[in-house]
């Protein structure tokens, strides 16, 4: 099948995108609020700790100062996403780029904090700059390459310029913390993972529209075809990627329709009608499934099922008279087990050329079989009443088929045709 319309492929993808962000926000606020909680237990209630790793007194209000004007702005982001998420509104691009430059600055806030209570050298040494690796990872979530390499990219330069400002670096010196490529080779790394983290970023988005446009085909094949359509004749449909062609085409048609039903119908109520009709017609959905064949078409208490479209089928009259002597044993059995509603069908099954393809409109489509083969097969199944026959077919079955056991009526005049068409009985 075909792609869809990109807008439908735009549109969902710009869903998953907002979802996904709202993910990562999610994500992010709880290990922001999950730090912020714990700096500040450290802080306030273990001051020997604190005396121990830092130069001067912390103040209990510091972490507050670093982490919680981010977590605020998480909150007030997601909140805002979730907004804009419930009247279907994008999140703009140039939005995206800038909410990730102000949630990467987080690491620098806190570096630049502990700079003035620890030596900035520790500082680079301590957690605060292993804080740029989470949001690299997130970055993932936003399904963009160029967005999370420029989460990487701002991590990055943001590292090297506050070593440049922070730590009194010797660059040939002889203490590998106090060189430039020391810290260099950390810059390196961050650049490195951003691009990392955006092709699984491209990895991901791939992944999400095969998805959606395997969905898609499928459903255009069901919107097709209805819902009764086999699931191996599914997959062959999709291998084909093309729309079923408009053309003249051999098919075999069968018409079912259960005898006197509407009059049964006035004896039970509307649920117990609709609860038969359903479990019945499973029954000869998975004959007709078996043999090959489409339910194209459901007609009340009947329906019409094609053979040889949309994929060509060189036993289509064979499948279809099997399909139906498999249809009347199911009725004997059905009868056995269902003696309240014992049934009666008439089947009329034709061979011959038909207009086949797609009709209706941009909004909704159905895949039809028209022509004169449709219309003989019709009036088969309804001759069956005439005839007190349960099977008839056309010559051109018998002709293609072995059909033991058939009894030629010989030409049989039918409403619609000027000769006599000649109609063979199966026993």
């Amino acid at each position: 099948m075909p792609p869809a319309a990109p807008d439908f492929f735009s549109d969902a993808l710009r869903r998953e995108i907002i979802r996904s962000e709202q993910q990562r926000m999610r994500a992010l606020a709880i290990i922001l609020a999950v730090l912020l909680a714990g700096t500040l237990v450290v802080a306030n209630f273990f001051p020997g700790y604190s005396a121990r790793m830092f130069q001067r007194d912390v103040p209990g209000w510091v972490p507050l100062l670093g982490v919680a004007p981010f977590l605020l702005y998480e909150l007030g982001s997601l909140t805002f996403l979730r907004f804009r998420a419930m009247r279907d509104l994008d999140f703009p691009r140039v939005g995206r780029f800038a909410n990730a430059l102000i949630e990467t600055s987080l690491p620098a806030a806190v570096i630049i904090s502990l700079s003035h209570y620890m030596d900035p050298l520790l500082v680079f040494s301590f957690w605060p700059p292993l804080l740029y690796f989470i949001f690299i990872l997130l970055s993932t979530l936003r399904l963009d390459f160029w967005l999370s390499v420029w989460t990487g990219s701002v991590a990055a330069l943001q590292q090297i310029v506050l070593v440049l400002w922070l730590v009194p670096l010797e660059p040939w010196g002889n203490i590998p913390q106090e060189t430039l490529l020391f810290h260099f080779s950390r810059t390196l790394v961050l650049f490195a993972c951003g691009l990392v983290a955006g092709f699984v970023a491209t990895s991901l988005r791939a992944q999400f529209e095969k998805s959606v446009r395997a969905v898609a085909a499928r459903d255009r094949v069901t919107n097709l075809f209805g819902q009764h359509v086999s699931p191996a004749v599914v997959d062959r449909l999709l291998a084909t990627r093309t729309d079923p062609p408009s053309e003249m085409r051999p098919v075999c048609v069968l018409f079912l329709d259960i005898r006197g039903f509407t009059a049964m119908t006035r004896r039970r109520s509307a649920e117990e009608t609709v609860a038969l009709l359903n479990a019945f017609f499973a029954e000869m959905i998975e004959v007709v499934d078996r043999n090959n064949g489409i339910i194209n078409k459901f007609l009340g208490d009947g329906f019409m099922a094609v053979f040889g479209a949309p994929l060509e089928d060189p036993a289509a009259a064979r499948n279809a008279l099997a399909a139906a002597r498999a249809m009347i044993d199911t009725v004997g059995r059905w009868n056995d087990t269902h003696p309240g509603w014992a049934l009666k069908v008439g089947i009329g099954v034709h061979l011959g050329e038909a207009v086949t393809g797609t009709v209706g409109s941009p909004q909704r489509k159905e895949y039809t079989v028209i022509g004169d083969t449709v219309n003989l097969a019709a009036r088969l199944e309804q001759l069956t009443k005439e005839v007190g026959a349960q099977l008839l077919i056309s010559q051109s079955v018998h002709d293609s088929t072995p059909c033991d056991g058939a009894v030629d009526l010989g030409p049989v005049e039918i409403r619609g045709y000027e000769e006599g068409v000649r109609v063979w009985r199966m026993a």
